[in-house]
């Protein structure tokens, strides 16, 4: 049986650029300072490679694997009642980048994809960047209008917040 296929196109534009937006869709791009140091890039890397952040802020994460790598299916839950499946089409680790991306599967409530990005810039800020493109797909995204839009870029912001608080009190190298 072959996995289900994405609900949108083109599948992967995120790797090479973050800001990149296909036309139809709405560009959406949070950075966010998480602290300095090569202590603060590794704890940061972690938490956000193994869901661990998604986790801190409440999430639902049912994933097929500990750790994010292409192919990984997984459903989001958020508020306990919206489900939304993706699939992993992208990781990094790289000594100053590391994040994954995902790509939306049927039944989620958008339709694009969302990438969530540590990176450690040459002053040894560590920075965590969700960067997305989307359009509704469901009836109440749709409805929603820009209260949705303003609902992901919360969203995107609390990722910023809780990795901040994930990495407080590590080193800063």
């Amino acid at each position: 049986m072959s996995p289900a296929p994405f609900t949108y196109e083109p599948v992967g534009a995120t790797r090479d650029d973050l800001r990149s937006c296909p036309p139809g869709y709405r560009p959406m791009l949070v950075r966010t300072r998480v602290g300095e140091g090569h202590e603060v890039f590794r704890r940061a890397a972690e938490a956000v490679l193994t869901w661990e952040m998604h986790r801190a802020m409440g999430v639902g994460i049912d994933a097929g694997a500990d750790r994010a790598a292409p192919g990984v299916d997984v459903t989001v839950t958020l508020a306990g009642l919206i489900k939304a499946p993706c699939r992993i089409i992208w990781t990094t680790e790289e000594p100053r980048r590391a994040g994954w991306a995902y790509g939306t599967l049927e039944g989620h409530p958008e339709c694009g994809e969302e990438a969530f990005v540590v990176d450690r810039t040459g002053d040894g800020t560590v920075w965590l960047t969700v960067a997305a493109y989307s359009r509704p797909a469901k009836w109440y995204a749709r409805a929603g209008g820009p209260a949705t839009r303003g609902l992901q870029h919360a969203y995107a912001r609390r990722c910023g917040a809780v990795l901040r608080r994930l990495c407080a009190g590590y080193g800063e190298d």
